[in-house]
């Protein structure tokens, strides 16, 4: 599996650098910080998932790489903005400096507007392959999933509920609109892209709704177990922050045992899709025992 998620990993490295060149770019520093904090690293699940989705259809890649490719932007484009001191107040990310700490905040706001307009412009170059109708359900749910109705509101409530005691109902929503909604969007999108039919796309639904968890369960239960150093980013921080997370509000051990039951439903799931899923199946079971 790691195999084939390098050679997708560099597909989308490269046609992310294609996007992002421009002819004329002045003044220079908010392009490279535009791309450096694209290139810094990180393991492109968003739209690995999509492309994996989009191949479980016999869908050329080729065809819904630009919606790939936007939605990483808009993940990195969160990042910057995660990362920024009136947010997370992090100095590093994947290892390295965070935009803000290297280019300065001004430059770091910046480039995460930059990137999250250009994610839009992107998805249009799919017109060429995609119907309209297809393109702009999949431009609405991302958009969705973005947005104060997603990730930014998920965001908004981590924000909030720092300090506080927090109902499982409140970690839900953190969890599932913060990391869940972009993940599910990108399953999603793949699906949709490449004609999935309604019961299909329900299944695609909740099984999104999995990945996200467990992808960020995962996170929190890492955050507590890890190193900065494994990481690439500040380990611990959570506790240090009082944040809502499964280990706080569960423990450790019951965290690791949700996992594994979603993971499992996940399995199932797949299995009613009826599609030949095993490479989304593995993306999936390695989300779930990462170690950074």
């Amino acid at each position: 599996m790691l195999k084939k998620l390098s050679k997708l990993i560099k597909l989308i490295n490269k046609n992310l650098l294609k996007y992002l060149k421009y002819k004329n770019e002045f003044p220079s520093v908010i392009f490279k910080a535009v791309r450096y904090s694209v290139f810094a690293g990180g393991k492109r699940i968003r739209p690995v998932l999509l492309l994996l989705t989009s191949k479980a259809y016999g869908m050329n890649i080729k065809y819904v790489m630009p919606v790939a490719c936007g939605i990483e932007m808009i993940h990195t484009y969160s990042l910057i903005h995660d990362d920024l001191p009136a947010m997370d107040n992090d100095d590093y990310r994947r290892g390295k400096l965070t935009s803000h700490k290297k280019f300065g905040e001004a430059i770091a706001i910046l480039a995460g507007d930059a990137l999250l307009t250009k994610a839009f412009e992107t998805f249009c170059e799919c017109n060429r392959f995609i119907s309209d109708e297809k393109l702009l359900k999949v431009i609405k749910l991302i958009s969705d999933a973005s947005g104060i109705n997603g990730m930014v509101g998920g965001q908004a409530a981590d924000i909030l509920f720092e300090n506080k005691n927090v109902s499982k109902k409140t970690l839900d929503f953190i969890h599932s609109h913060k990391t869940g909604a972009l993940i599910k969007a990108s399953i999603l999108s793949g699906a949709i892209l490449s004609g999935a039919d309604k019961n299909e796309l329900k299944l695609w639904d909740r099984f999104g709704e999995i990945v996200g968890l467990i992808f960020q369960i995962t996170d929190d239960i890492l955050d507590v177990t890890s190193t900065t150093k494994k990481l690439g980013k500040t380990a611990g921080k959570d506790a240090k922050q009082k944040k809502a997370t499964f280990p706080a509000i569960y423990g450790l051990e019951k965290s690791r045992k949700i996992v594994l039951k979603l993971l499992l439903e996940a399995k199932k799931i797949l299995y009613k899709i009826k599609r030949p899923t095993r490479d989304i199946l593995n993306l999936v079971t390695y989300i779930a025992t990462r170690e950074n």
